[in-house]
């Protein structure tokens, strides 16, 4: 039965992923995600990209259904992978995060995971899933105030969908999530300025980051959160 679902789930990422591509290169701009078409330069590296990103939401489809399982809250954590696989795409291209995907998403999660956790008798886990946004964002917007030149009102409210996400996990899951984030920024910067790519003032996407951060927290949060209890002696 696992093995059914894994193979739907990858079906299904497969679909997903043949959606994700209108939507990627439409949302930050025009009057919607379906109109005007959008212009490609190069139809041929077009297409390669567009199968890429189709493959990739498979596979991560199929390991979100491996790590969730017959649950109720599966819907929820293939829109939560989807969603930050497309927002991640769309930073790098235009250092946007647009609202137009972050405003319906985000409640539309909510719905998902309140409805997961009213159908499985564990009501207590919508509340803690509403918390973990809530926390994760005030985090992110007060290092917005903070350091408004290094994080954008878009990875604010991107934060806030993560939080959402893996606060149905966990407490520590929404640490993890913002933490790994930050740690792969650090080091992708770090090792880009040691080899002269760029320098301290330069803009660098961050919804790449938080994004990564949250998918890692998902799928491998669970062995990496017990591995560091047990190092810590905890």
């Amino acid at each position: 039965m696992d093995a059914i679902l894994i193979a739907g789930c990858l079906v299904a990422g497969l679909l997903a992923g043949a959606l994700a591509n209108p939507v990627i290169h439409r949302a930050p701009g025009g009057p919607s995600v379906t109109w005007p078409p959008p212009r490609r330069q190069d139809p041929g590296r077009a297409s390669r990209a567009d199968l890429l990103i189709a493959v990739v939401t498979g596979i991560a489809f199929a390991l979100v259904g491996a790590r969730v399982g017959w649950s109720w809250a599966l819907p929820a954590f293939l829109l939560f992978t989807w969603t930050l696989l497309v927002i991640a795409v769309i930073d790098v291209n235009t250092r946007k995060i647009p609202n137009r995907l972050t405003y319906p998403l985000t409640p539309a999660l909510a719905g998902l995971l309140v409805a997961a956790a009213l159908l499985g008798g564990e009501p207590w886990l919508s509340l803690r899933a509403v918390l973990g946004g809530l926390a994760a964002f005030a985090m992110l917007l007060l290092l917005a105030m903070i350091n408004p030149r290094g994080m954008g009102m878009g990875d604010v409210k991107l934060a806030g969908f993560i939080g959402l996400g893996l606060g149905y996990l966990g407490w520590a899951h929404v640490v993890l999530g913002v933490f790994a984030g930050f740690l792969l920024a650090s080091l992708v910067l770090t090792v880009a300025m040691l080899a002269g790519r760029r320098s301290r003032k330069d803009m660098v996407p961050f919804g790449p980051y938080l994004s990564a951060g949250a998918l890692l927290a998902l799928l491998a949060g669970e062995p990496l959160i017990d591995g560091y209890v047990r190092l810590a002696g905890l």
